[in-house]
């Protein structure tokens, strides 16, 4: 016997409660399993079940064998797909979540690039401003905007997302220009609510932070129609930065409040903790660091991205 066969064979027996479930997960016969179960048992020397005629229990050192055994056949497998990856390419689906914006903007095009790197892998890119449950919705990865929180998922970070407060020539020609955080409450302006506090729009300027209450006449859950509305004249928008390059470049619309600083949000890459990371999840990971770091518009990249650990929360564009 295989030794990790045992420790499948385990594994599935422990976690499903019987030797025909587990079979039925592995693909095998109900006398295969018992027999990997009772050779693992008899090569460690200690009884890991403890059986009954209708169900299946752990012993005491079956739940500490129960406790590793999965982390160690989910290295092992990485092991595995990380050389056959090696010599043909990454292969299987990978599932992915963005928030609709800059996963337009952004991500999609670096996931072509990284797509065509692996003919033999499929893509899955959900775009959803909501904050999406990577382990109900069977997610690999997702791209977040903001600050981490959530101790269940863990993260790498990948740059920082300024934002800046502009409006169009043609609106300032009629209501004139806000020169303090404080005068934004005499005008109209176009709230973002996909922010945390869509009405307190927030600077620093000499590492004091400077808090202003906004009145919005229109109200919209996305980044770049936030963009386009102010370009239309419509009101003064605070707005991502990587909304802005084009509308910036073609004098539709011109930064405000230049003498304050915008606070930025940490751009980061989120996966769930608790298990080895397959092999294609890291090498995206390490594609996204390097492709969106660097070269997206209007992201400030990092000197250096630390490495894959810690905890993230979901957050908005």
């Amino acid at each position: 016997m295989d030794i990790v066969d045992g420790l499948r064979a385990f594994v599935a027996t422990a976690q499903t409660g019987s030797f025909t479930a587990a079979a039925e997960r592995l693909g095998i016969s109900n006398r295969l399993v018992s027999k990997y179960v009772a050779e693992l048992e008899g090569r460690l020397g200690a009884r890991l079940l403890q059986r009954t005629t209708r169900r299946v229990g752990l012993s005491p050192e079956g739940e500490d064998l129960l406790s590793r055994a999965p982390a160690l056949i989910e290295a092992f497998d990485d092991m595995l797909a990380g050389a056959r990856a090696g010599a043909r390419g990454l292969t299987g689906i990978l599932r992915i979540s963005a928030p609709v914006t800059f996963g337009t903007l952004h991500v999609k095009d670096m996931l072509a690039r990284f797509a065509a790197l692996h003919p033999g892998l499929s893509i899955d890119l959900r775009l959803d401003d909501s904050y999406v449950d990577l382990a109900a919705g069977g997610i690999d990865l997702a791209f977040r905007i903001g600050a981490p929180g959530q101790q269940s998922l863990k993260m790498r970070r990948i740059g920082e997302i300024g934002a800046r407060v502009v409006a169009s020539p043609a609106y300032l020609a009629e209501h004139g220009r806000p020169e303090t955080p404080e005068d934004l409450a005499g005008h109209v302006c176009i709230v973002d609510t996909n922010r945390r506090a869509p009405f307190r729009w927030l600077f620093r300027r000499d590492g004091t932070e400077i808090a202003a209450r906004v009145q919005g006449r229109f109200m919209v859950n996305s980044a770049q129609v936030t963009c386009d509305l102010a370009a239309a004249g419509l009101g003064v928008a605070y707005c991502p930065d990587f909304v802005l390059d084009e509308a910036l470049a073609q004098g539709r619309l011109v930064t405000l409040l230049d003498d304050y600083e915008g606070v930025s949000a940490p751009l980061s890459v989120v996966y769930l903790g608790g298990r080895a990371l397959p092999h294609k999840v890291r090498a995206l990971i390490d594609f996204a660091v390097q492709e969106l770091g660097p070269a997206a518009g209007g992201l400030r990249a990092q000197a250096s991205a630390p490495p894959l650990s810690g905890a993230a929360d979901r957050a908005r564009p």
